[in-house]
């Protein structure tokens, strides 16, 4: 791990594989953490790549550079510490890879971005956050999967997450993976991400931005009105939804007019977090992406 100072962050980051490899950048999710990757990483090394795999704000041993610097978790500035993270490392294009809060991240990058990227492979398709669309309600299924998003919508909530994160998050996983058997060890090591001193302010804002019941950073503003006339990906792509994740019911595939280059969708017997339960085909998505160049 080494410490990178990238726009408003000092961003912990694993990198393996040469340093001279084929550039991948994969962002990780709520509540997990750069751990996700593990299992993928050896998969991508074995083929040249370079596998840079940041820990997200509020996460692990991330950190704002400045304590005047708002705690915001809303999509536009997750997809601006992508691209603070590539100029950093001194990366031209790089492949985008993620899932949940990092298939978000990589999405935003990728349609504001386009020519920083060099291929994007994200699970739920299109998964850039539709603001306008989220003040009004989903049915009740729906409704019911996003619990823990009503919950961080009230103070009862935020108190919620901080004094029990970890009894929540494990609650989480177990019930967006249903056919995972993670052991304690796993959870535990992520857990410890989950001790970020921004965590909590992070994921609530997050959330409540989403449903557009929280301000966002002024200095994203624009940044959000573009992500708002949900501009297109228009780099090569794969999209994954896992078959049996919660969150997705139905799958993604409808979005897949939201994308105007190369484009495969797949879905993979797998939960919500599909690169630990299922690295081989996570992999193989972005290895497909790499030889489409």
């Amino acid at each position: 791990m080494r410490m990178i100072e990238a726009g408003v962050l000092e961003v912990a980051v694993l990198e393996d594989g040469p340093e001279d490899g084929w550039p991948v950048v994969l962002a990780h999710g709520f509540p997990y953490d750069a751990h996700a990757y593990d299992e993928v990483v050896a998969l991508l090394t074995a083929h040249g790549a370079r596998v840079v795999r940041p820990y997200q704000r509020g996460f692990g041993p991330t950190r704002f550079r400045s304590a005047a610097t708002m705690r915001s978790g809303q999509q536009a500035a997750l997809g601006a510490d992508l691209l603070a993270l590539l100029d950093a490392l001194g990366l031209g294009t790089a492949i985008l890879g993620g899932y949940d809060w990092g298939g978000l991240a990589s999405c935003v990058a990728t349609a504001l971005w386009p020519e920083r990227v060099a291929g994007l492979v994200s699970m739920a398709s299109y998964d850039v956050i539709d603001v306008e669309r989220q003040r009004h309600a989903f049915d009740p299924a729906m409704e019911h999967a996003v619990w823990y998003q009503h919950l961080f919508q009230t103070e009862r909530g935020r108190e919620s997450l901080a004094e029990h994160r970890e009894e929540l998050c494990r609650m989480l996983w177990r019930q967006w993976s249903p056919g995972w058997e993670f052991d304690d060890a796993t959870f535990t090591r992520t857990a410890a991400s989950f001790g970020n001193p921004d965590f909590v302010d992070v994921v609530v804002h997050a959330y409540r931005h989403a449903f557009g019941l929280a301000a966002g950073e002024p200095g994203l503003e624009d940044l959000e009105r573009r992500l708002a006339g949900r501009p297109p990906i228009t780099v090569p792509a794969v999209t994954l939804d896992g078959a049996r994740d919660p969150l997705k019911p139905g799958g993604t595939a409808q979005l897949a007019d939201l994308f105007t280059a190369r484009h495969e969708h797949r879905v993979i017997d797998a939960g919500h977090n599909l690169p630990q339960e299922a690295p081989e085909a996570f992999a193989d998505a972005v290895l497909t992406v790499r030889s489409w160049r």
